[in-house]
Order: C-alpha cells, then structure tokens, then sequence
C-alpha cells in the first residue's frame, strides 16, 4: 500500500518500499533480455560508466560495483551478470530517489509568498511593498480550473518549456500561485552540488537526473521511476526539451524517453483495472522579458553548432551573486515572467473535452488503442512510440500557441531582420561578425521594422496562434524593450547610439531574436 500524503498525491512512501520497487521492475526487465541482449546492456552500462569516470572521481563503492560487473561481463554466468546489473539499478535508484518531506513543503508554501516578495524587492522598498508582489512580478495565467480539476480525478503530467534554471522554482511558485498540489519533478544532478539547495530540492519534490549518465540501463531506472511516480498518483513535472533551449528558440524537438512514460503508466493502470488510471499531460509556456543564462546559453549553441553539451556547470546560476542581481533588477518589473498552462491532452496527443461526461466517454474510446477484444492490455514499443511522438508534435504546437511575443523579443527581432536586410545575408555566423560600424540601424528604418514585425504578432494573436502583450505603438514598444536590455546583461542587445540604434552585443540581440523566430515561420 502507498502511504498517502493528505492531499492524495501520494508523495509520502516509505524510502525502502520504492527502492524495493525499482529493483523489481529492474529485475523484471532483466529477466526478459536474452542472454544476447543481457551481455549488451551491462557492457554499454560498463562502457559509458568508465568514460564519465575518466572526467569525475568515483566513489570506492562505485568503482567495485563496476569492476564487478566487468569480471561477470568476462568470466561470468547469467545469474552473475544479472546480479551485477541489478547493483548497478539499485544504486542508481538510490540516487535517483527525491526525499519528500509534507512538512518542508508546507512550510516552504507558507513563506513563499513573502520569500519572494523579499527576493523580488529591490532593498530601497522592504519586504511588504504590496505594489510591487509576487502576482505582478510572475503572472500565472491560463487553463487554472480545468487543470485543478483534472489533478483531483487523475494524474497529471506537466510539461514546460524549458528556458532557464530560473524555470524550477518560477513553476513551483505558479504551481502554488494555481492552487495545485505538490508535483514530483526531475532536475539536474549539478543543482543538488549545493548542500542546502540540494536539501530543500529534494523534500520539496525533487529526484535527481544525472545528464553525464549515458547507458542505457540508467536512463530505464530513470524511466522505471517516472511509470513507478505516475502508477502512485505522484503528479509529475519534466522537461520534454531535456536541456534549456540553448538558442533561446522555442522547442521544437522533443525527447521522448520521459514523455514516453506516461502512456506506459496509464497502460500499468489499465491492466490492473485502477478507476483512476487517466494520465493527462498540460503544457505549460514560460515567457522571460529577460534570461538569467542567456549569454552563456548562446555562447553554447554557436559554439558547440549543434553539438550541444548536456549541461553547463558554470553559467549564471552557478553564481549566488549572479542569481541575486538578476532578480533585483529584472523581476522587479510587473509581468516579468509569464506563466501560461495550456489546454490538458491525453498520452496519445488529442486534445481532453472539458465536460466529465465527455471525457469519460474518451477515456472509453481511448482504450480501444491498447486493448485486444477482451479488453486486454496489448504492449507495443512501437506502437506506443508513434503515439508519443503525436504528443510531442501537439505539445510544440501548444508552446507555440501559449508562448508570449514580449518586447524584448520583438524589438531584437525587428533589429535582426534591419541586419539582414542592410548585409544582404542571413547567416547567423557573418552578421554576429559584423562591426560595431555595421550593426548601426538608422532609427526610422528600425521604427519601420518595428511596426511590421507588431502587425504580424497581432494578427497572429487575433488568430490564436500565440499570446502577446505589447504597448501600442512601435515607439512605445522600443522604450520598453530598451529599458528591459539595459536592465540585467552588461552589454545590451540594443541600445541608442546618437540618432540611431546599435546592436551592441550581436549574440544577445541574436538569442532574443530566436525566442520570437516562430513569429515569422522559422520554429
């Protein structure tokens, strides 16, 4: 049995019943490998480990667990490769595994309010400017009631776009702001590096995910553990992009190994006939005026040039100070950041009706997909793949469709296409090299842009096919937009320069730029 958490999440189980759990389900799949496959699997286990450990130390115990593996990989039987597969699971489970606490997590909800009040003040105000609140620094927007009352019938999958580190605490903020309850959620391994973060991450819903971890019996434990989370009535949250959208574009591909767990578990419920068995994935849109890491993240793309690393361990966020500064002088501003939950779907992407009658006639329909005659669940890797790949495609379309075109992003827009068109070249690479001489936009030219990239966000808006908010005239918009840049980065995407305007950091100008891209059919 799960010991439940009042709310009813679940969240609250006993450490060794879900170590136990794992094991089992490790085991499971372990016995249905041949001993082809079982011998693949621990050597590419063993492979990937000895390579991340050439660029970390290693614990003794890690290093034993791995030597024994590859006496069994050589010398030994199956039972022996099994049982050394099956230590690589559990220490792998372990740390995984978050430490939820019910009481960190209503503490940390009683102040959080006023914890961000002071996080968010600049020194000069104090702590109870009721002017200048959490609600107006960080709008939670959106499809609130219907999510709510989706979260008490079933369990619900959150799936964000994924900008900044800044991202965690902003949801976990909009999640108490929407009056939802705790969900579980995956994050980085570097961000535990901290002790007392990585203390209060853990109890207030957070697991580990080790993105140096590339063999592929880690990345089962790590899927073992979102189906396990959904089958106990765990709400989750992760990131489909994976990573922080480097080139500030938004997502456009998906992973699809979390994802993909949530028609796994909505089967496992099926097939032991639950009453609660529905899944339901929410997309979720945040929009930043301005971003903590964005010259790091850009710096990353262009360099890497597709090549992406998994992590950056020394960006912004990796400074307090840094951390401090931004939300000074950033989220001081109302609206600064826009949190918008779209329209729930099913795991197999199709939109979720918002009558109950209705959505239990879909939940009916819904299983004919996974079910033979008898009503018996039929697993099918590749079937089930080709309907989280649908998933993906209506999340993108959502993240579209809920995203904010903000001021900063329009007006490096408009400056960007005003580059374009004075070089005569889109490439990214040249116009970044261009001289300080180069990247001058005569004013009215710009103003010009300005009005014809503001026509196009609105008729899309009017249309649906995005959100924005935008002062009413070009003129306005730049005022903002400047204020915004000169607010947090050392150099400014735009800036005035005498009569004209200067794209003064091209990188910066580029990177906003590409968070509106999808305006003009680039995403």
């Amino acid at each position: 049995m799960t010991d439940r958490h009042p709310d009813g999440t679940g969240l609250v189980e006993p450490r060794p019943l879900v170590i136990r759990d794992l094991l089992a389900r490790g085991r499971d799949r372990l016995d249905r490998l041949s001993d082809g496959q079982l011998l693949d699997l621990l050597e590419d286990a063993v492979y990937h480990e000895r390579k991340r450990l050439e660029r970390v130390p290693a614990p003794e115990a890690e290093l034993a667990r791995l030597d024994a593996a590859s006496r069994a990989i050589v010398r030994g039987e199956r039972a022996d490769r099994q049982t050394a597969a099956a230590e690589l699971v559990r220490a792998w489970a372990e740390e995984i595994h978050g430490r939820f606490d019910p009481r960190v997590y209503r503490f940390a909800t009683s102040i959080l309010p006023r914890g961000l009040n002071a996080l968010l003040s600049s020194p000069s105000r104090g702590l109870l400017d009721r002017t200048h609140t959490p609600e107006s620094r960080i709008q939670v927007e959106g499809e609130l009631a219907w999510v709510r009352e989706l979260a008490a019938e079933a369990t619900v999958i959150l799936a964000p776009t994924h900008v900044s580190n800044m991202d965690s605490p902003i949801i976990g903020y909009a999640l108490f702001a929407a009056g939802l309850p705790p969900f579980v959620y995956g994050a980085g391994l570097n961000l535990f590096s901290n002790p007392m973060i990585g203390w209060w991450m853990h109890r207030l819903g957070a697991y580990t995910v080790d993105r140096t971890k590339r063999a592929a019996l880690y990345k089962s434990v790590l899927k073992d553990y979102s189906v396990r989370a959904l089958v106990t009535r765990h709400h989750s949250l992760f990131f489909p992009g994976g990573t922080r959208a480097r080139s500030g574009a938004l997502e456009r591909h998906l992973k699809k190994g979390l994802l993909g767990t949530g028609i796994a578990a909505w089967q496992e419920m099926l097939a032991a006939n639950r009453p609660d068995s529905e899944v339901y994935v929410v997309p979720c849109s945040l929009s930043y005026q301005l971003v903590l890491e964005a010259n790091s993240l850009i710096e990353d793309f262009l360099a890497e040039s597709g090549k992406q690393r998994f992590i950056i361990t020394d960006d912004e966020f990796a400074q307090p100070r840094r951390i401090a500064e931004f939300a000074r002088r950033v989220l001081d501003l109302d609206a600064a950041v826009v949190v918008r939950f779209g329209a729930p779907l099913d795991v197999l992407g199709n939109p979720v009706a918002r009558d109950l009658v209705d959505r239990e006639a879909q939940a009916v329909d819904r299983r004919r997909y996974v079910t033979d005659r008898d009503g018996k669940v039929e697993r099918d890797e590749q079937r089930d793949f080709v309907y989280t790949e649908r998933l993906s495609h209506a999340l993108t379309e959502a993240y579209r469709r809920d995203s904010y075109a903000m001021t900063t992003h329009v007006a490096a827009l408009a400056a960007w296409r005003c580059l374009v068109r004075a070089h005569g070249s889109s490439d990214p690479f040249r116009l970044l090299r261009l001289p300080a001489e180069g990247r001058r936009i005569p004013r009215e030219a710009f103003l010009a842009e300005l009005t014809r990239c503001m026509e196009r966000v609105e008729v899309g808006r009017v249309a649906g096919q995005w959100q924005a908010d935008l002062p009413g005239s070009a003129e306005a918009t730049l005022a903002v937009a400047l204020d915004r840049f000169g607010r947090y980065h050392r150099t400014r995407a735009l800036a005035v320069h005498g009569s004209d305007l200067v794209v003064e950091d091209a990188k910066l100008c580029f990177y906003y730029r590409n968070r509106a891209s999808h305006l003009e059919g680039d995403s």
